[in-house]
């Protein structure tokens, strides 16, 4: 497992990849060109740096994002410098389960494989406010949005999975931040509490929920026997427009801590695309990696009645939509 040792000094880890390590380093000589993926949130960032580095290595990429302006640009961009690059771009908003279900729609009509499906979008730290569907935008966006896509997509990457033989990888972005939440955990009965929002631990509720999902579905892919791993991560602290509500904190902590904790954009992609190609991750599921290795995340990750109450709570919001308010 990774420690603070290697946190801070860029060592590498078991795996034999650190923090100083890139997307590209982390895939190089693997061939990806039997591999459909989905990358929300490509448009910019990490989410743009994993979908090039996937197309770069053969994969046939699927750009999903809010900004179809912004998501065109990325594929021109990745295309600019790979020519044979296999790149799409399809609109979702993932504050919106109307819009999910309608990305869903386009894309399994396309009748195209499905292997790998990356969770990575996300907001940040934003001041309270509601979803179309009446909930707290970051639990919104940054849990549900995702556990509905992945709902709505795992017949087909079953279904990929068998026929191809490939094992199928659904990467969940979570964060650091999972450790700094409500202390319930999840705030089942004050999602929509305005009174005692707290933009940081809502974010924090929201990234611990991304690791609750991928460690409740794996567990549920395994009984099945399906060729599915399922995995979370924390890719690292970058300056991106996901910080954009609180960029003069972030700015005032990066001249703090100079170059010890923070990473650019193609070390920040690198634990994604470790866990979503490397082939030292086959067969590995429900766990949760930093800096391309191994990490133990907080005891809330580990609660199992709390990750089983998580998603038949999540369940009923995506099916209830917005006739959901919240209990406050």
């Amino acid at each position: 497992m990774v420690n603070m040792f290697t946190l801070i000094t860029g060592y590498p880890g078991p795996t034999g990849f650190g923090s100083s390590s890139t997307a590209e380093q982390v895939t190089q000589g693997v061939d990806a060109s039997r591999l459909t993926a989905i990358v929300t949130g490509g448009a910019s960032g990490i989410g743009l740096e994993t979908a090039r580095v996937l197309a770069l290595r053969n994969a046939h990429v699927f750009i999903a994002a809010r900004n179809l302006k912004a998501a065109n640009e990325a594929k021109e961009l990745i295309l600019k410098d790979n020519k044979s690059a296999r790149v799409d771009v399809l609109k979702l908003d993932l504050c919106s389960f109307k819009s999910i279900r309608e990305f869903a729609k386009q894309f399994l009509a396309l009748n195209l494989p499905l292997n790998i499906l990356i969770n990575n979008a996300g907001i940040m730290f934003c001041p309270f406010q509601l979803s179309e569907d009446g909930i707290e935008v970051q639990f919104a966006t940054n849990h549900l949005g995702h556990f509905l896509l992945t709902n709505l997509l795992l017949n087909k990457m079953k279904q990929t999975a068998k026929e191809t033989g490939i094992e199928g990888r659904i990467v969940n972005l979570s964060s650091i931040a999972q450790v700094h939440t409500y202390k319930e955990g999840i705030r089942f009965d004050k999602i929509n509490d305005e009174k005692e929002y707290s933009d940081k631990r809502a974010y924090g509720q929201s990234k611990l929920a991304n690791v609750l999902h991928a460690n409740e579905l794996s567990r549920r892919l395994k009984a099945e026997g399906a060729n599915i791993t399922v995995n979370s991560l924390h890719p690292g602290i970058i300056m991106t427009n996901l910080m954009r509500h609180s960029y003069f904190l972030m700015r005032f902590l990066n001249v703090l801590t100079g170059v010890l904790f923070w990473k650019n954009v193609p070390q920040g992609a690198a634990t994604t695309c470790f866990v979503a190609l490397n082939p030292k991750m086959k067969g590995v599921s429900g766990k949760y990696f930093v800096d391309c290795n191994e990490f133990e995340p907080s005891a809330f990750t580990r609660d199992e009645k709390l990750a089983k109450k998580l998603w038949d709570f999540s369940e009923k919001l995506v099916n209830s939509g917005s006739e959901f308010r919240g209990v406050n």
